[in-house]
């Protein structure tokens, strides 16, 4: 049986099916699910009973793995993360919407992630179509978006440095690494050619050439897209679950309503490439939104019509 995959929501997912991660992977396999996650954006593996060493050799098989600099690694594979919460390691930083790591020039391409160990209730990942969050706005505000430049920080990292002289000279060390990075507002994905709204509320701190009050507003109107249910899927994990997610069309959030429960998760990160905005983009690859999720013409059968009971005569003015 060949590789398949089955729509489970409405702007993004798919469960995938007719494939085992513990074998690898042949070249076909490879660029069916290739092609799957541009196009699903979320693909999700159930009952894949894999080891961290076949996690990396899946996540290797789309490119090269990414270290981060600041997340909980294995001490001898510095690509694999293991978050491992529980009542005294509790969750930190996932509980806001995010792309992965846009404080890189180059963001990672795609993020697998795999459950080892789930709480009893809790613990799901909410994910959401930037994609689609982008073709919901008002052809005017695309408009004023598509050429704008976002800054992009590592500033929830800052908060693991001590204030310590030793902390804030390594602190002083990974802020020269790292220095504030531009990417487009909108992105054009390599792929599908479709426009991303690519700018999160973890890591984007501004909009390049406006004044603080302007960037602000703009910014709170465009985070809120990703809270947009019908732009939403949520993932509940079951042990063996496995999800791979393209980093650059989806923004998660992992809930934290578990603790004091454990939770342990491998994740690997596949490197990507620098953002290419509407204006650097080959004209002959870039899709139009196909839709509006806002401002929609049709009102769905709706239309006014008086109820006669409900009709009163007016009432006498004082």
């Amino acid at each position: 049986m060949g590789i398949s995959f089955r729509r489970v929501g409405a702007s993004l997912a798919a469960e995938v099916e007719g494939v085992d991660l513990a074998r690898p992977l042949d070249d076909a396999a490879r660029d069916a699910i290739h092609d799957g996650l541009a196009e699903h954006q979320l693909l999700i593996f159930r009952g894949q009973e894999i080891t961290s060493d076949q996690l990396m050799e899946f996540g290797e098989r789309f490119g090269e793995l990414s270290v981060h600099p600041f997340a909980p690694h294995v001490e001898d594979a510095p690509a694999l993360i293991r978050f491992e919460n529980d009542a005294d390691t509790p969750p930190f930083g996932t509980d806001v919407w995010h792309s992965d790591e846009t404080f890189r020039a180059a963001p990672p391409m795609a993020t697998a992630l795999c459950a080892k160990v789930v709480p009893e209730v809790g613990g799901d990942t909410v994910f959401a179509s930037m994609s689609a969050a982008y073709e919901g706005l008002s052809a005017r505000l695309r408009g004023l978006i598509d050429g704008l430049q976002a800054v992009h920080d590592m500033k929830p990292f800052k908060q693991i440095f001590e204030d310590t002289p030793e902390d804030r000279e390594q602190l002083r060390r990974f802020e020269a690494i790292y220095p504030p990075i531009t990417h487009p507002v909108v992105r054009v994905h390599p792929v599908t050619g479709r426009r991303v709204l690519f700018v999160n509320p973890q890591f984007t701190i501004r909009i390049k050439d406006m004044d603080e009050r302007e960037s602000a507003s703009l910014l709170d109107t465009l985070f809120h897209q990703a809270l947009i249910p019908e732009l939403q899927y949520r993932l509940h994990w079951r042990p063996h679950t496995l999800a791979l997610w393209d980093n650059r069309s989806v923004q998660h959030y992992a809930v934290h309503d578990y603790w004091p429960q454990t939770r342990i998760m491998d994740r690997v990160t596949v490197k990507g490439a620098r953002p290419v905005g509407v204006a650097a983009a080959d004209p002959a690859t870039v899709q139009k939104p196909k839709k509006l999720i806002a401002g929609a013409v049709s009102h769905g059968a709706h239309k006014p019509h008086l109820v006669e009971d409900d009709i009163r005569e007016p009432a006498a003015a004082e």
